[in-house]
């Protein structure tokens, strides 16, 4: 599988610029020799952005996984594997996607401090994020008392931070969320992210 360097070799947010070469012609989609790119999955879309191929912009849609990343075009004809490109994510929208994912992060911890919620899905978007929350009783839910207590989280600036742990570290952490899905992973992969917003929520995150 192609290494996702978004996770260990790139800003999570305000993504500068990087070049890169064309490894593969797939159809609609053009595979490089390494992406920064962060590829549609968990929940959260894909980037998107524009390649500069011989002093030409060519827009790329949202990004898919698999074993390698896929970068859609309109004209995968303009490419020749070998060729060397720059690719410049949309920041805006990553920068967008960042702040839902991490709030979704926030609501999700508080559902499960206060109630005891189990967060069982989730789908993020520039505008809106939806959390499909798992109640033992449904009745005692408020979305008052939850809006409250995620905006004082959110307007004290709390710092968010990103960890690189080994398995081992994170399943031992008595505070460390969501590790049920741990077993899928396989075990060739000796570490993982940890996303970690200070005090609030410590959970593995892609």
């Amino acid at each position: 599988m192609q290494e996702r360097l978004h996770m260990t070799k790139h800003p999570g947010t305000n993504p500068g610029p990087f070049s890169t070469t064309v490894s593969g012609i797939e159809e609609q989609y053009i595979l490089l020799s390494e992406s920064y790119c962060y590829p549609r999955g968990g929940g959260q879309p894909g980037d998107k952005g524009v390649f500069s191929l011989n002093s030409r912009a060519i827009p790329f849609g949202e990004v898919l996984g698999g074993d390698i990343i896929r970068h859609p075009v309109q004209t995968p004809d303009e490419f020749s594997i070998g060729d060397h490109v720059m690719c410049e994510i949309d920041s805006e929208v990553r920068n967008r996607h960042a702040k839902m994912h991490t709030a979704q992060h926030i609501v999700s911890a508080m559902a499960d401090d206060l109630w005891g919620a189990e967060t069982v899905g989730n789908q993020i978007s520039t505008h809106y994020t939806r959390i499909d929350l798992l109640f033992e009783n449904r009745a005692v839910y408020d979305s008052g008392t939850l809006e409250e207590e995620v905006n004082s989280i959110i307007s004290n600036n709390t710092d968010v931070l990103v960890h690189d742990w080994t398995r081992e570290r994170i399943l031992e952490h008595e505070q460390m969320r969501h590790t049920k899905f741990m077993d899928r992973i396989p075990s060739s992969i000796p570490s993982l992210r940890v996303v970690e917003v200070d005090g609030v929520d410590l959970c593995p995150c892609a």
